[in-house]
């Protein structure tokens, strides 16, 4: 479906679960699209449990450019999305994610959004060629409880576990997250009821704790 912002034409693609329990919305990075492999794992391991997701190509991505520009502008064309998805499936807890660039605009506007949570995949938290600038800012803006997965060999770094809810460090990963996508889903699958649980107690938000820190062996086994 065709959705309009104030910044030109969004596309989302949406698959529907048969018995609903959460909207899952995600969006590409600066390059790439929304059939990277981490993605479809993600939207696949969500439908499994309930999970509606749409999947969303953003206006400066349907423009042709490559890069999304104004990071103010992005947010208010993202936000739009959101509203009209979440106008079109009512009354279901509301999760914002993505890859990379896409990650930042789902923490930066989850408060806004009124998410329950957010995903961050391969969260790019220095940007290129600054490894001294930190992005993890915008991590402890989404204001919501916040699943990262990212890989330990990210040219763009990890975040550190006290930014995240909960922190996966996926060993042999780089930025893509292609070695093992699948991966990726399950651990979307494991977090996403406890999250869903979480929020049902009335205790989300920043010290909505979900999870702990997985790195090295524990994620490749996906514990």
């Amino acid at each position: 479906m065709e959705i309009e912002t104030p910044h030109g034409p969004a596309l989302a693609e949406v698959d529907e679960a048969s018995d609903p329990r959460l909207l899952l919305v995600l969006t590409h990075g600066s390059s790439g699209g929304i059939d990277a492999p981490d993605l479809l794992a993600v939207r696949d391991a969500a439908l499994k449990i309930g999970g509606t997701v749409a999947r969303v190509v953003q206006p400066f991505r349907m423009r042709g450019a490559r890069a999304p520009g104004s990071a103010v502008k992005q947010d208010e064309a993202w936000l739009a999305v959101v509203a009209a998805l979440r106008a079109r499936h009512p009354g279901l807890p509301l999760v914002l994610g993505g890859r990379s660039n896409g990650a930042r605009v789902a923490c930066r506007t989850a408060r806004a959004a009124g998410a329950a949570g957010a995903i961050a995949l391969a969260f790019p938290l220095n940007p290129p060629g600054k490894p001294g600038r930190s992005r993890a800012g915008e991590l402890r803006q989404a204001a919501t409880p916040v699943l990262v997965i990212n890989g330990d060999r990210d040219p763009f770094g990890v975040p550190d576990e006290a930014d995240a809810t909960r922190l996966v460090v996926l060993p042999g990963e780089g930025h893509e997250l292609k070695k093992d996508p699948a991966l990726v889903g399950e651990e979307v699958a494991r977090w996403l009821p406890e999250l869903l649980e979480t929020a049902a107690r009335g205790s989300g938000g920043v010290d909505g704790h979900v999870g702990g820190a997985v790195r090295g062996d524990d994620a490749a086994v996906g514990k």
